[in-house]
């Protein structure tokens, strides 16, 4: 069988994989490139391959980064069937038109102001009933059951307790007469996490494939990350400011509404503002995935089924508030009571939190409170990252605001996480690709997986190809038009964050900033300028072929 890596690959977005065997061909995802508009360009990328020869693609769960090529791909020409299960089929009916329907407003935004400097107008990658029609090609499947493809094919999902319906997706392949078993991991979820399962334990693997978002970390507070919650909203609340949460609509955002339920009645003494602050759930999306939730009740771990046998909605509290419409949300920023707004998207880079955002983050007694990865590029990132400004809507805005993060609420299993899940396979597997990271965290996961498990790891670049049988991996020619086109968006993403900080930097020096500097301190700003020179002149050196 042939893998090839056609997204996922050294960055944390675009997961997707193809695998060619007995004349079958397969998709593992088809995600979304996500973060900074110039690595979005790869999304409208041709794909690599006839599209009308894939004849399945098989999903691991329905988040953007996972699911969001997928009408595209039948937009151009996809017949055969998309398979995962119950849950994120039911999730993916509602995410994916949302996809859509973004596509069409950002291009509309857009055409108007190209319309107006004479440039060209620009299609987008799909509407809202491109995502429909997409839905039909969809094939749910339970988890654990063995389901044979054709090509002497067989897969299972196992739950991956990342979010509702997430998958561990093992697929065996018998070619001449020998069996190969690949696992994926798909997006690998915390141990405890609130409503959900913990990841299931795969006991073999000839190859695995892994993600590694959180491979080189720990993550911090997971004992008490509801007690800091909280405490970070009391506090805010008492200052009379508003608590913001940018949340990913599906997970995240239905982990916090479960865990103010719960704990709404077990502090009910010493957090009495709990049930007096309104709390918002202010994204459409999130409301439908809410209810996505409360219909799959199976997904769920122990602890939740126990409240719905009790009678109780854990998705559900007095003073939980869902605003549907735009005017709804516009009144949020209205209001003159605090409340705890909770609102889509999870990296700030589009929907209504950019509005909560403009409105809250020059307020020196608001809050803005991250629960969940900020990919590099994003507004989130660069607010969690320090920025002092940012623009919002083309508006400068200042950040006076109490920026918090909770590493706890993350839906990624952190470092130990994903070794102890490694260390229980019974088979170690002969070869682990890493995925899903940005490099230096794979580049460091790959070290601990060495030395403390003895793996042999890869960490592949878009488009390297490999040829797998049950006993040896053999590199095939990649293809490279993907790995340049990956570098070159890359670096002119970094070079637009460079330039946005030195506009901000620009701005500081204009405002007499160093009437207060003494002269060596002068003189370090100088030099760094001139080191910043100095790169710049030394790159396009570089670029013309000089050096």
């Amino acid at each position: 069988m042939k893998l090839t890596f056609l997204g996922g690959a050294k960055t944390v977005t675009g997961s997707c994989y193809w695998m060619q065997t007995n004349g079958k061909n397969l998709l593992i995802d088809c995600g979304m490139f996500q973060g900074h508009d110039k690595e979005e360009d790869l999304n409208f990328e041709d794909f690599p391959f006839d599209v009308r020869s894939i004849d399945y693609v098989l999903l691991t769960h329905a988040h953007i980064d996972h699911s969001g090529r997928i009408p595209k791909l039948c937009k151009d020409g996809f017949k055969g069937k998309i398979i995962c299960t119950k849950a994120t089929a039911d999730l993916c009916a509602i995410m994916l038109p949302d996809s859509g329907y973004i596509q069409e407003t950002e291009v509309e935004w857009k055409n108007r102001k190209r319309q107006r400097a004479g440039k060209p107008l620009i299609e987008p990658l799909y509407t809202y009933q491109d995502a429909l029609d997409c839905l039909q090609f969809f094939s749910p499947v339970p988890y654990h059951q063995e389901v044979r493809l054709q090509g002497n094919i067989t897969i299972k999902f196992s739950d991956a307790g990342h979010i509702l319906g997430s998958s561990i997706l093992e697929i065996w392949v018998n070619e001449n007469n020998s069996e190969t078993k690949v696992v994926f991991s798909g997006d690998l979820g915390n141990q405890d996490i609130p409503l959900l399962k913990d990841p299931e334990i795969i006991e073999s693997a000839d190859y695995l494939i892994i993600e590694s978002t959180y491979g080189n970390r720990i993550h911090k507070e997971k004992e008490n990350k509801v007690r800091k919650l909280l405490n970070i909203m009391e506090e805010t609340i008492a200052k009379g400011g508003n608590v913001v949460i940018p949340s990913f609509a599906v997970g995240r955002t239905q982990e916090i509404i479960y865990e103010i339920h719960k704990y709404r009645e077990l502090y009910k003494n010493d957090m009495e503002f709990l049930t007096h602050v309104p709390v918002y759930v202010d994204s459409p999306l999130a409301i439908s995935a809410t209810e996505v939730f409360r219909k799959n009740l199976d997904c769920y771990d122990e602890e939740a089924r126990a409240y719905i046998e009790n009678g109780d909605n854990p998705l559900d509290f007095p003073n939980l508030k869902f605003t549907r419409t735009p005017d709804e949300s516009r009144q949020l920023n209205e209001m003159q009571e605090p409340v705890i707004i909770i609102s889509a998207s999870g990296m700030c880079e589009a929907g209504r939190i950019k509005h909560h955002l403009k409105h809250n983050l020059w307020r020196s007694n608001s809050t803005v409170l991250f629960v969940g990865y900020q990919a590099p590029g994003t507004l989130g990132r660069r607010i969690l990252d320090g920025a002092e400004k940012v623009k919002i809507f083309g508006e400068e805005i200042s950040i006076n605001a109490r920026i918090e993060n909770i590493e706890g609420y993350s839906g990624h299993a952190d470092q130990q996480g994903l070794l102890n899940w490694v260390s229980s396979f019974k088979n170690k597997p002969k070869k682990v690709f890493i995925v899903h990271g940005e490099p230096e965290v794979q580049y460091d996961f790959s070290k601990i997986l060495k030395k403390q498990l003895k793996l042999e790891t890869i960490i592949p670049d878009r488009g390297d190809s490999y040829e797998l049988t049950p006993y040896t991996i053999t590199a095939q020619k990649p293809l490279e038009h993907l790995k340049e086109n990956f570098i070159r968006l890359h670096l002119l993403a970094q070079l637009d964050v460079l330039s946005e900080e030195i506009y901000f930097l620009t701005k500081q020096l204009n405002q007499e900033v160093l009437n207060g500097k003494d002269d060596e301190e002068i003189k370090v700003i100088q030099s760094e300028i001139e080191e910043i020179q100095h790169s710049i002149f030394q790159i396009n050196l570089l670029l013309k072929g000089s050096v």
